[in-house]
Formats: structure tokens, sequence, C-alpha cells
């Protein structure tokens, strides 16, 4: 898919989505956003080809094997997308608020196992498998990590748009039995919950920002980072005197 689909279906002069454009430097980042739109889902998307490959995922990843995630594949997303955090407008595609769940890099494995265990891929190797619709990746995330398979599904179900695959986790040290992504539902960027973000008018005027720290572009970004940032060092401090 290309960007002309995202670009297509935006009215940038009202949402505060950030514009199509296809990335010239190559990344392996991921991001998993939490989009409560029409039906509340979790958009999973990888950085790949200069844009940002993505699936809609209705009961989100999950690090329990037995867990078969319906994946629905969507439009190619542009890679500043991958720190959106914000509310889209009523009356605008995919209308209502979006936080970031996850974020991290990822790297493709290689179809062929060696000794029965997924080795790091190639680039080329993740290009091939995509298209065949089952790729195989690693997860390195501040929430989901390991291993991971996104197998697109061959039976289509009457009315279904061929674009319907399966998102599940392999075996490995990463496993989390009965998993339940529910439990976790602050944003990893902002430490805010989808009701916070959705409650603040400034959220509407955010757009996105370079990973990282640096300058943020919103008041209200910029406090609840704050914030979280003087949280997380106070309850630093507090195990540090414990250990003594």
């Amino acid at each position: 898919m290309a960007l002309e689909e995202y670009k297509r279906k935006r009215r940038f002069e009202e949402t505060p989505e950030p514009p199509a454009k296809v990335a010239t430097k190559a990344g392996n980042r991921f991001v998993v956003q939490k989009h409560d739109a029409t039906r509340l889902h979790y958009d999973f998307r990888l950085e790949m080809e200069g844009v940002l490959k993505s699936w809609a995922v209705p009961k989100g990843p999950s690090l329990d094997p037995a867990d078969k995630r319906l994946a629905m594949h969507v439009e190619d997303h542009p890679v500043s997308y991958f720190d959106f955090e914000g509310n889209i407008p009523e009356n605008n595609y995919g209308a209502g608020t979006v936080i970031v769940w996850d974020v991290g890099t990822w790297q493709p494995l290689s179809p062929v196992a060696v000794d029965g265990k997924y080795v790091p891929g190639t680039e080329a190797e993740a290009a091939a498998m995509l298209a065949k619709g089952d790729l195989k990746f690693r997860l390195k995330g501040k929430r989901l990590k390991g291993d991971f398979a996104l197998i697109k599904m061959k039976g289509r179900r009457p009315g279904s748009k061929g674009n319907e695959w399966l998102m599940i986790k392999k075996h490995d040290d990463h496993v989390v039995e009965g998993y339940d992504i529910e439990e976790i539902e602050d944003s990893v960027l902002s430490g805010r919950t989808l009701a916070e973000v959705a409650g603040d008018t400034g959220s509407r005027e955010w757009k996105s920002r370079p990973t990282g720290r640096g300058k943020l572009k919103a008041a209200w970004l910029a406090d609840a980072v704050a914030k979280l940032d003087k949280k997380r060092a106070a309850e630093s401090g507090v195990k540090k005197k414990r250990k003594k």
C-alpha cells in the first residue's frame, strides 16, 4: 500500500495527524497505538520501506501464544505517525482518541530456522515474507518483547476484503500465559490514559514530535511528560534508599 490511500482518507486542514511523506532514511522501529475510534482497537505499525506498515488489531497484541489475534492490514502510514498521540476530530476518518501504547525496535527473522530456532533475517527477506503473507519478526519494546508472526489468512470470509491476518506470539522466554492487555492503560510517552487525553482540548492541537525528549511541541504533552519524569525519578530515589 502507498501513502496515497492515507492521504485520500484525511482532511489535513481539520485533523492533527501528520501529512503523507515517505521517509528517505531507513529505520527499524515499531509502535502500537491504542485508538478509541468507533470501536476500541490497537494499531500495530512496523517501520519498513520508508513508511509504517500497519495492522488494526481489535483485541490488541498478546504475549500468550495461545492467542491468535485478528489483524486487519490497513493503509500505510507516514513514519512521522510513529509518536502521534491526541484527538482526531469528529467527522474525520478515524475520529477518536489515540495514545502510544508501546514503542521499540523490530528485527526481521529468517524464514528458515536454525537448530529449531529463529535467527535474524534481512530487509529483503522481510519484504519477501510480507509479500508472501508470512512475516516473522522480533520485537524489543517497552511492553512487547520476543518473537512474533503476522500470517495472512487464506480463506476469505463473505464480504471480507482479503486483508485479514493473524498476529501470533511465538514460544520464547517472553511468553506470558493469560496475558491481559487491558491491565496496561497508560501511554508510554505521556503516562496518560485515553480518557485523560480525550478530556484535554489542547491535545487536539498536538502534532507529531521527534522521538526522544527534545523540545515538545505542545504544552499539555510537555507538562505530562515532565510530571511523569518527576514521578519516576522520585520512585527511583525511593528504591535506591531501600537498597542501602
